[in-house]
């Protein structure tokens, strides 16, 4: 039996609760972890990202929101959105038609609390976000339904009353979201490993693997993996 320590990788999985691919990323990602276990493990952060900060309370209606933001008909809508199901499914999301797109700052606040508290519990916070968002079709700016999420990830649903009754996280998400987009990230999902490394998108699960294991000197390090 291998008597040799198991490597841990840091990975800050930047994203935002309404991004498909986010939801892509992250399952592609969780797969690679599982083939490449126990030899190699992942500290895995979530970090803030805001595809549309100045959405407005109300939100959008999803159609109107894609086709305006990228110049496209309602007909390419409908279909990059069948492409994205067929996808998600691939790794085992299920990805429903969301009718509106919300405003996610408040989200993300509840994430950089949890992050303090339990990695584990931010985890599963922001699965819990995706989940009820992408497959469910909720609001994931409805403090209530924040709050019910929280409670469902181990987090204490009072405390997370508390901080989005206030402004509690506001300036420290801010900063973190300056810091990514500072340092050239301009779309999401972006993976960066041990501060160094970027993936961007949602990629295959076999280009998640293969990265771990050349980040665990288990490969050499493909010069492509900037």
């Amino acid at each position: 039996m291998s008597t040799t320590n198991p490597t841990t990788l840091r990975i800050d999985f930047v994203s935002d609760v309404t991004c498909p691919w986010c939801a892509i990323g992250l399952g592609a990602l969780e797969q690679a972890l599982e083939r490449v276990a126990p030899q190699i493990q992942a500290e895995l952060h979530f970090q803030p990202f805001e595809l549309n900060p100045g959405m407005p309370p109300g939100g959008q209606d999803s159609v109107e929101h894609l086709t305006e933001k990228y110049g496209i008909s309602e007909e390419q809508v409908r279909a990059n959105a069948e492409n994205i199901r067929q996808r998600a499914a691939t790794v085992g999301f299920e990805m429903n038609r969301r009718a509106r797109v919300w405003n996610t700052f408040d989200a993300h606040r509840l994430l950089h609390w949890a992050e303090q508290v339990d990695l584990a519990r931010q985890h599963a916070l922001k699965k819990a976000l995706l989940k009820a968002y992408h497959t469910d079709g909720e609001n994931p700016s409805d403090p209530e339904v924040l709050v019910r999420l929280a409670g469902e990830a181990g987090l204490d649903p009072q405390v997370a009353r508390d901080i989005l009754a206030s402004d509690r996280y506001a300036a420290e998400t801010r900063e973190t979201e300056h810091m990514y987009t500072g340092a050239g990230i301009r779309s999401v999902p972006a993976i960066v490993f041990n501060n160094q490394h970027l993936i961007s998108g949602g990629q295959p699960v076999e280009i998640f693997e293969r990265a771990l294991r050349q980040l665990a000197g288990a490969q050499p390090v493909d010069t492509a993996l900037a």
